[in-house]
């Protein structure tokens, strides 16, 4: 089986939270605690795979959430142009993750059935489950249905030889984590199945969940798909830039040949 090459690609971060943004129940909940945006690739020759594709600047805007690299800006080291981009898994639909979907006109969507019907579902008229969700990305995903550039799973699924998709759920209803065969063995990109390493480490919920069992569970679910715990990587930790070597830019790290510390 081929491996491949995985780089994550930070385009934002947030620095003004606390740790009681990020962990339920924490003891120390108004400790500063900063969050990074993330977008995946998965490289095997000249074939791209992008998981997720973060968000521009006018939701930027319209959130107060500045970005410090257009998504499309922060892929450019990396040789990768929108247009080319042929497949996107997209790990959920909250606005930080399927911002950006609109930037990549030819792409085909890989997303779990549950994550459509939750947000296109009565689940919306909340507005606290609705708040992470953004309505014209979600109307850029029906509308790539609409032409026939979405493929549905439901649970575990291959998207291509080396690559699976998992629904782990909890953080939303549809949430899928990835699972990447490298040469250091089974990488997962957890996405929100775990923001930060404390989170699946300390047993630590997020506070944004709509199923707190799915999302506990969901920890021992991503320990089960890597080869090992270093090989786990979170959706938004600062450490992950840290952990890993840079490669081509300063807000790219390369993941498929482990941390550089056993202990990140």
């Amino acid at each position: 089986m081929s491996e491949w090459e995985v780089h994550a690609v930070k385009y934002a971060d947030r620095n003004a939270r606390v740790r009681g943004d990020s962990f339920v129940f924490d003891d120390r909940h108004d400790v500063a605690h900063p969050m990074d945006y993330f977008i995946w690739v998965l490289r095997q020759g000249e074939r791209v795979i992008l998981v997720d594709t973060g968000y521009d600047a006018a939701e930027a805007d319209a959130r107060g959430r500045p970005i410090q690299l257009d998504p499309r800006s922060a892929l450019a080291p990396l040789g990768i142009t929108p247009e080319a981009v042929e497949t996107v898994i997209v790990t959920h639909l909250h606005y930080d993750h399927a911002g950006g979907l609109h930037l990549f006109p030819n792409a085909q969507l890989h997303i779990q059935a549950a994550e459509m019907a939750y947000a296109t579902g009565p689940c919306m008229c909340h507005d606290t489950l609705r708040m992470p969700f953004s309505s014209g990305h979600i109307c850029e995903a029906v509308k790539r249905l609409y032409s026939g550039k979405v493929i549905f799973h439901d649970g575990d699924a291959e998207v291509a030889e080396g690559v699976t998709v998992h629904r782990i759920g909890g953080h939303s209803r549809g949430l899928q984590a990835v699972r990447v065969l490298t040469s250091a063995g089974w990488l997962v990109l957890a996405s929100d199945a775990a923001h930060f390493y404390e989170n699946f480490q300390s047993r630590k919920p997020f506070p944004i969940v709509v199923d707190m069992q799915d999302m506990l569970e969901g920890f021992t679910t991503i320990e089960r798909l890597a080869s090992r715990p270093e090989l786990i990587v979170p959706g938004h930790d600062p450490l992950v830039m840290s952990s890993f070597p840079r490669d081509k830019a300063d807000h790219i790290v390369r993941l498929d040949l482990g941390p550089k510390l056993s202990s990140a």
